[in-house]
């Protein structure tokens, strides 16, 4: 079982490591490729491209959510990852918009889209195929390595960015060394195709005969109450990391003057918190439910993001780094609990299509735009709480709907 769990997270690790290192290279990758006077203009010209990426996801679930009802959730994850690869190869090679013009951020939104199309079901693919190959008691688990692999990509990401930006310099980072994490994510691609060559495709889908109605028709028609549940579930996981771990860091460097360095390294290090609270939610939820590790989440995010946002406006970068590392923490409980819970409201028939569906277009809509819409919001009314309030609100919204969920944790899937 610990291969299978390598081998269906790998290319999680691929899919966070190059959104992460965009992410925290945003600001580079706004001069580089949408030139500005303004550097908040900039920036939200980068921001747009990572959101491009994210408005791309929908369509990509509809074909590997097929892909992995019909045909099988191994060719699904083998064929997602060779197309993740192959687009982060692309940008670490793309010429600057100085080089080649107004083709470079065209190509560059190209790619963000065609690699937002491709990661599509690499979530619900590999979490679906780990879940229903582990025993029921164990699903919160299993599903959590998922999550805990998602984040060792974050930490790749920004890890590698900070080693090159310490290593380097400002200078030769914003001439160059951007690429190379880009580049790196293209290797990163090749063990995990190897990886899943050998990958065991679920018993499920091995059981089962396949469906004759296209799926993801099935699922909209037939699941779109627990798809929308799950949209609402999702909705401030997906906001909560992309305001600490893209925002934040951004902020940093723009507004509070710290160096790119700094930043990575505060980002880093709250990724350790992120990644140790993923297995151990996950085995709490698989011991005591998934609604009191909801709870934990998803109150302590009501009660602790405000004065937590607080610290990361301090001068003083031991109480930046604190604030960060809880709100990880917190975040982190609540990603946990996304995989086993989506997978334990569907059936297998439409199980991919469905959780891939609700996820992506919760974070095309929501999460992948949190950047975008939390400079928007700063900038509009000068309140640097402004983000908080937006998060705080999807919060509630999760609640709403954990109190009214059945139990599904121990329980046969549907």
């Amino acid at each position: 079982m610990a291969r299978k769990v390598v081998a269906a997270g790998s290319g999680n690790v691929l899919e966070w490591y190059d959104f992460t290192a965009y992410g925290f290279l945003a600001p580079i990758i706004g001069s580089a490729f949408f030139p500005s006077d303004d550097p908040v203009a900039s920036l939200l010209a980068s921001f747009g491209a990572l959101a491009a990426g994210y408005a791309a996801r929908p369509f990509g679930s509809i074909i590997f959510g097929h892909i992995g009802d019909r045909i099988g959730r191994k060719p699904a994850l083998l064929i997602s990852v060779v197309i993740m690869g192959f687009g982060a190869l692309g940008i670490g090679l793309l010429p600057t918009y100085a080089q080649i013009g107004i083709a470079g951020p065209i190509l560059l939104v190209v790619l963000r889209c065609v690699q937002g199309i491709s990661v599509a079901g690499e979530y619900a693919n590999s979490g679906v195929l780990l879940t229903e190959s582990s025993q029921p008691r164990q699903r919160g688990l299993i599903g959590s390595w998922i999550v805990f692999g998602m984040t060792c990509g974050c930490l790749l990401g920004s890890g590698v960015s900070a080693l090159v930006s310490n290593v380097l310099g400002q200078e030769a980072m914003q001439e160059w060394g951007w690429r190379l994490p880009f580049l790196f994510g293209s290797v990163i691609a090749i063990f995990s195709v190897i990886l899943r060559v050998h990958l065991t495709e679920s018993p499920v889908m091995v059981a089962r005969a396949k469906a004759e109605t296209s799926p993801i028709i099935v699922a909209i028609r037939t699941q779109w109450r627990p798809m929308l549940i799950i949209i609402g579930l999702v909705l401030p996981t997906g906001i909560g990391y992309f305001l600490i771990f893209v925002y934040a860091a951004s902020y940093l460097t723009d507004q509070m003057h710290f160096t790119t360095a700094q930043a990575l390294d505060i980002s880093t290090v709250s990724m350790v918190a992120f990644a140790a609270v993923a297995p151990i939610s996950g085995h709490l939820s698989d011991r005591f439910g998934r609604k009191p590790v909801m709870y934990v989440t998803l109150i302590g995010t009501l009660l602790l993001a405000w004065p937590l946002w607080a610290f990361m406006h301090d001068q003083n970068l031991t109480i930046i780094f604190l604030g960060q590392i809880i709100l990880a923490a917190i975040n982190g409980v609540g990603w946990a609990m996304t995989i086993p819970m989506m997978v334990e409201m569907l059936p297998s028939k439409v199980r991919v299509s469905a959780v891939a569906m609700s996820y992506n277009v919760c974070l095309a809509v929501f999460g992948g735009t949190t950047p975008w819409v939390a400079t928007y919001l700063v900038q509009r009314t000068s309140f640097d709480y402004a983000p908080v309030i937006y998060w705080m609100a999807a919060a509630v919204i999760a609640l709403v709907i954990v109190l009214k969920l059945p139990e599904m944790a121990r329980k046969p899937l549907p």
